[in-house]
């Protein structure tokens, strides 16, 4: 691939894909065939994720916030025929340091007791210091922190409350009435003024917004899973490195002292490779 794409035009279509541009859209803007782009990303993407692995070890995070984010790939749950390859339903769990706003890590998988556990202990192992973690009250995370971290983190669960969905013609996607919230303590001693999710939610809709695959009402979804591990792993690479954040007027890993300076997509690309 390398021998057929300049350099110039792999970053031009990496940034573009990190940005929330289709698979087409860039066909269309760059003249490269959608298969080319295709393989592009997977293997950019999958070189991210081996960065992120990497570069996210002994992190001096102090509040992180848990969230999940759903997906699916290839159908929707309601139209998957036994014998299928399509997936279903696909669950994007991600962390969040509420100061530098890194991403450390991130998991694919069910919403489950499995998928969890195997996150929030991927998390732990990458932790310097206690942290103070919250959740939305999802009841598998309860078991993992226990897992993972014994009594050795202050968690606990913000469970929010909400009314019925409008389902009219002229309201039908809008989100459904806030009733209220209750903020829980499960273990150790959080400040309970920064028992919140709001990070973590801000980060899903940044998410669903660079992320064309999590569009919503797309038709742009993944039809493979390890396109859309591939897809996830870029996008958090993208933003923990070349992502400016405007509150902290640099990228989140240079906050987070995981990088030393601003990088280009062409250096994510160079490090992915």
């Amino acid at each position: 691939m390398a021998n057929v794409l300049s350099a110039e035009k792999q970053n031009a279509i990496i940034g573009a894909l990190a940005e929330g541009s289709s698979i087409r859209s860039i066909e269309r803007i760059t003249g490269v065939h959608r298969d080319t782009i295709m393989r592009l990303g997977v293997k950019v993407g999958q070189g991210c994720a081996i960065l992120m692995d990497t570069a996210m070890r002994n992190l001096p995070c102090n509040r992180l916030e848990m969230d999940e984010i759903w997906g699916f790939v290839g159908k929707k749950d309601r139209n998957v025929r036994e014998g299928e390859d399509a997936v279903g339903s696909v669950w994007t769990f991600c962390a969040i340091d509420a100061e530098t706003k890194l991403v450390p890590a991130f998991k694919v998988g069910n919403r489950d007791v499995a998928t969890a556990t195997a996150f929030v202990q991927d998390v732990a192992n990458r932790m310097a210091y206690r942290v103070q973690i919250s959740t939305d009250g999802l009841n598998a995370y309860v078991a993992a922190m226990e897992n993972a971290f014994g009594g050795a983190v202050d968690y606990a669960q913000i469970i929010k409350t909400y009314g019925h969905e409008e389902v009219s013609n002229n309201r039908r996607y809008s989100a459904p009435e806030f009733v209220s919230s209750e903020k829980k303590v499960v273990v150790g001693n959080p400040d309970e003024r920064l028992i919140s999710t709001s990070y973590v939610e801000r980060l899903n809709a940044t998410t669903r917004l660079h992320m064309r695959r999590l569009t919503r009402l797309t038709l742009a979804f993944s039809k493979k899973r390890e396109n859309f591990e591939a897809a996830v792993a870029l996008h958090f690479a993208y933003y923990n490195f070349v992502k400016r954040h405007s509150t902290i007027r640099c990228t989140p890993a240079m906050a987070a002292g995981v990088a030393s300076s601003f990088w280009s997509v062409g250096d994510l690309v160079e490090a992915a490779a």
